[in-house]
Order: C-alpha cells, then structure tokens, then sequence
C-alpha cells in the first residue's frame, strides 16, 4: 500500500513548482529586448526586466519601490490604458503615447497592456519605441500633402486644362487641311494634350471634399468584388487566399471608394509578381479592439478595430522607397504617374482610418485600419479639409 503524501509535502511540491514556473516566466521576460514592467491592482510596479532598467536608467530594485505612475507622466494617457485594460479583463495597445520626464528623457512608444489571469489587477506593460508608429504618423501626415496637391490641381486645371483644351481644338482643325505627312504631327499634339488632361483630372480627385457616400456595409462583400474584378481581367494568374473573420461588424463606409482603394492595391501586388509562378495574393480581415490612434483633427484618440491586409508574394519594395511610398508622384514602373497609393491614402483618411506598409522579398503587407463609428469619417474629412482651407 502506498503511503499517502502529506499537506505538508503537497504544499512544499506545489510552492516548489510555482517557483519553478515564476523562474521560467522572469527568464523569458528577462530575455526579451524591449521594456517590460509588471504593476499590481494599485500600479505598484513588482516587476522590471533588464530593458525596463536600461529603460528607465535605474535599477529594478528602485522600480520596485515606485508606482508607475512616479516614472512616467502623472497624465499619461498609459494610466487610462491600464484601468481599461482591467475593467475590460482584455489586451490593449496604444500608439504614440508620450512618457518623457527629466529623468528618462524623451520618450515616445507604443504600449501593449495585457492583464495577467489568475492576479486580480495584476498587469504587464510592455514599451517599444516609435517604430510602426512613424510609418503611420507620415502616413498621416499625407492629409496636408493632399490639400497640397488639391491646391495644384485647382491651379492646373484653371491654367493648363483651358489652353490645352485649346492647343487640341487648333491641332484638329489643322488636321482637316494637313497634308498625310502633317497629320501624324496633329495626331501627335492632341494626344499628348489629352494625356496632360488626363493626368490633370487625376490629381482634381485629391480636391474633391463632397461628402462621402457612407452607408453600413460588410467589407468581405466590398474584397469579394474587388477579387472578382481582378481575377476576370488583370490578375488571371494570380492564385487568391481569403483569411477571414466572419465574425466582422459593419462599418460605415463609401462602397465604390472603398472598391477604388483595394483594386487599387490589388492592381501593385500583381505587379510586385510580375510573371513569377505561383504568384498568390492573400486578403485577410481582424478585428483589433485595442488599436486606437491619434487623428489629426480629431480631439480623441480614434479606435481602429478593422484590420484589413492585401499581402503578395512579390518581389518586395526597395528600402529607400517605403518612407515615400505614399507621397504623390513616387513611382518604380515606367508608365506610372505615382497618385495610386496617394490617393489609396487620402480616401482611407477621409474615411477615418490610415494605411502601412510592411514589405520585405516574398512578403509585402498593405494594412489597412479603420474606424466603425460613422461620426470619425465626416470628422477626418471636414476638419482636415477645412484646415486646409485656414
């Protein structure tokens, strides 16, 4: 018969195991790059991993004695993060949040607060430096480079569209008393004035500040025609994948723009494939609960729950490219006119949301995040044209 173990030894093993369990964890925390802190119910910081220190240049046992709120800014908006993260029992992150003081500097990071189950109140905090968040903060940015380009394209149309509209009347006329060698010359001149046009009336869509045709829609109806268009006429080749979260609420959007802006990104990532084999193009929705960002314009931060991504097994896009990928007139293809994705961007911000983008060989991910609160959209869209206007 076996000898029964005792409370005491049950005891012993199971705070022998918890202390295996808690050396494991710190190990693997301590190992981790970037700066992670634990606070308890009441923010008194329990634990600081070695980036923490290096951090917030001081030792973790002087951490330990602090609460967080004596490290960062009393106001920091990380405080709020942190009490919703508890009431919500639920991960939250947080771009651009400021937490400079004398003595760590000057500091702006993004923040990912998670609660830890089983420890009521019990809270990490793990820190990054701007990183993703200078993508999207230029990529915001592009709402004034709009209303730049909106400017030259009032400009150009009252001074280039008049007297090219007349260089082409005089070219046609010409052409009825041109002899066969002249023609080809009058031919010539109208269709370059046509081209110049054209590009005219393409940068005239920056200006347009009509108010957007919003209504609720289910994004996967808007990627499914979008993916039917491409498929029966420029991306024949090209194999789909659809990651989906049936789970998606509505949003409130404008269909037709929407369906500009992911054939839009459809269309490069077929030309980041070229005539490679197996060239697949991934379609994949999320919802984010936790992302929220500032908008210029808008007096609250913004929560971005819908994640939308085009990803394409291309050929990537060069380094020296990404931090203008989205400025007007920046293009690799020969016959491109660099407004596509500088117009992607404008329609997502006058929709409330931004787009990034992260690319690498045989990986490129457009990341599109928007809004559902219908109220954010005319908001983004009327304050940051009438700033313009100022």
């Amino acid at each position: 018969m076996s000898q029964q173990s005792s409370p005491l030894h049950l005891e012993k093993s199971l705070a022998h195991s918890l202390s295996e369990c808690l050396a494991t964890s710190e190990m693997i925390l301590g190992s981790l790059p970037l700066p992670i802190i634990g606070v308890d119910e009441h923010n008194q910081i329990r634990y600081a991993n070695g980036a923490a220190e290096y951090f917030f240049s001081t030792g973790r046992l002087f951490l330990a004695k602090r609460k967080i709120d004596d490290v960062i800014p009393y106001d920091s908006p990380l405080l709020t993060l942190l009490d919703e993260s508890r009431r919500h029992c639920a991960s939250m992150q947080e771009y651009d949040l400021d937490i400079s003081t004398p003595i760590i500097g000057h500091h702006t990071v993004n923040a990912l607060v998670a609660p830890v189950a089983d420890i009521p109140g019990f809270v990490l905090i793990l820190l990054q430096e701007r990183l993703l968040s200078d993508k999207m903060s230029r990529q915001l940015s592009l709402r004034g480079t709009a209303r730049t380009v909106s400017g030259m394209a009032a400009i150009l149309a009252h001074e280039i569209k008049n007297p090219l509209a007349g260089i082409s009347g005089a070219a046609q006329l010409l052409a009825q008393q041109a002899g066969e060698e002249d023609i080809a010359l009058t031919t010539l001149i109208r269709r370059e004035a046509d081209r110049i046009c054209a590009l005219v009336d393409q940068m005239e869509m920056f200006s347009d500040i009509r108010p957007l045709k919003t209504r609720p829609l289910n994004i996967h109806t808007v990627l499914d025609h979008v993916r039917q268009v491409a498929e029966a006429s420029f991306a024949r080749d090209v194999h789909f994948e659809e990651r989906y979260d049936p789970s998606l609420p509505e949003l409130f959007g404008d269909r037709d723009q929407l369906i500009q802006v992911f054939l839009n990104l459809i269309k490069n990532a077929v030309d980041a494939i070229g005539s490679r084999e197996e060239g697949r193009i991934t379609l994949s929705t999320a919802y984010q609960p936790g992302m929220r960002m500032s908008v210029p314009g808008l007096p609250d931060r913004v929560n971005l729950p819908l994640e939308v991504c085009v990803i394409d097994n291309g050929h990537g896009i060069a380094a020296d490219l990404m931090p203008h990928l989205f400025d007007p007139f920046v293009t690799t293809k020969s016959q491109g006119k660099g407004l596509g994705l500088a117009l992607v961007a404008k329609i997502i911000a006058d929709h409330g949301g931004v787009i990034d983008c992260q690319s690498e060989p045989n990986k490129t991910v457009f990341r599109v995040l928007l809004p559902l609160d219908k109220s954010h959209i005319a908001s983004a869209r009327t304050k940051s044209y009438e700033k313009g206007q100022g």
